[in-house]
């Protein structure tokens, strides 16, 4: 996907950029591939597959929850690694107030670059282990929403996640083609953490990889024992 496809794709999908957000993604390209030499953030480098495999793709979920397009809603990005959705998102709608979390130095490090550099502001960069952030105060049960893509099964991902999101909030899982598989397997999980499923969207991007959104409905408080320390989630999952 080229700079103008990516502008184009966004335009038909009703998102326009300004001037300034093209350089805001170009500049954060760059110091992506830049960083990456030396710090692993990620395989996908080359500039077509960066701007569809990761900034369309992350941007895909405004096109499904369009209130993340106008609303100063706060969203948790778990896991959030290079970025990704939370960043493209925030580029692209500045209103967001948007918090990531990951749990490695170096990644927190390039998170702070690419804000400062970019000018962004509203953005929280926590660094730290889901499990452990989720059971403090200050994070738990806060979000509008909270989401994270390509980091865990919706099982594990669940208790990843739901902790953070305030009842009347959602969960909204980014995934590839195991997604109906992983929601009925992370049904028991969902119910126990206090979601409910509501909806899913499935398409294609323009290479025509398959992907869902799933929205998850925040109805009921977390149970304080939940996450569990970590590693605990992913070791065994609630089933």
């Amino acid at each position: 996907m080229t700079v103008e496809a990516f502008i184009a794709a966004l335009k038909k999908a009703g998102i326009l950029l300004t001037e300034t957000q093209v350089k805001q993604f170009h500049q954060y390209y760059e110091l992506l591939v830049e960083t990456n030499e030396h710090v692993n953030l990620t395989a996908i480098t080359e500039q077509h597959e960066v701007y569809l495999k990761h900034f369309f793709d992350s941007l895909t979920v405004a096109q499904y929850v369009t209130s993340l397009q106008t609303t100063n809603q706060t969203l948790i990005d778990v896991g959030t690694g290079a970025g990704f959705p939370a960043l493209p998102l925030k580029i692209a709608f500045p209103q967001l107030r948007v918090t990531l979390v990951d749990a490695l130095q170096k990644r927190v490090r390039f998170l702070n670059t690419v804000v400062e550099a970019l000018g962004l502001d509203h953005v929280t960069i926590v660094h730290g282990r889901a499990e452990d952030i989720g059971q403090e105060q200050r994070f738990r049960e806060q979000f509008d929403y909270a989401t994270a893509r390509a980091v865990a099964r919706t099982s594990v991902l669940a208790e990843y996640t739901l902790p953070f999101v305030k009842i009347g909030g959602q969960l909204l899982v980014m995934k590839g083609a195991n997604a109906q598989q992983e929601l009925g397997d992370g049904e028991k999980a969902l119910h126990t953490l206090g979601g409910r499923f509501k909806e899913a969207f499935d398409f294609q991007l323009p290479n025509g990889d398959k992907r869902f959104i799933q929205i998850i409905d925040k109805v009921q408080k977390t149970p304080k024992k939940y996450p569990r320390q970590a590693g605990t989630p992913n070791k065994k999952p609630i089933q």
